[in-house]
């Protein structure tokens, strides 16, 4: 692959701002079309595309399978922990008026904090999937063809 000069340079511009445009989807999804779960697979694509062209072994050095793993977690764990979190001041499970003083603030905060969950479990089920299937042994030998 590392005659591919021109794919390996564009592909080095083109991840930083797929990223970039991953955060922004993330954070101004409440305002906007867009959230959590879109924000999550930009983000992976850009991950997605590294490994692509970079080959699955260095994106496993830079997100090691265990970092994935652990993001799934943390992902599912911000979304569920802002429904306790409203449970433990008194309201129900994901009723954000609780979050703040004022209402309108809690609903912006809590959007916030599950589109967060959202998106990062998301992004790390991507990835996951991406390392199940560009990491298994092919079935028919290039020769096969």
């Amino acid at each position: 692959m590392d005659h591919h000069l021109i794919l390996r340079a564009i592909t080095k511009i083109l991840v930083a701002p797929i990223l970039l445009y991953g955060l922004y989807v993330q954070f101004h999804g409440d305002f906007g079309p867009g959230g959590g779960f879109q924000a999550g697979v930009i983000f992976a694509v850009g991950f997605i595309l590294y490994g692509t062209v970079f080959g699955l072994r260095n994106l496993r050095d830079k997100v090691p399978d265990y970092v994935v793993h652990r993001f799934v977690a943390l992902g599912l764990l911000i979304y569920a922990g802002t429904g306790v979190v409203n449970l433990f001041q008194g309201g129900n499970f994901l009723d954000y008026n609780v979050m703040a003083q004022k209402g309108y603030q809690g609903q912006h905060w809590g959007i916030i904090a599950v589109e967060l969950g959202v998106g990062v479990t998301v992004f790390a089920v991507m990835l996951a999937i991406y390392y199940a299937f560009a990491g298994r042994p092919p079935q028919i030998n290039d020769e096969d063809w």
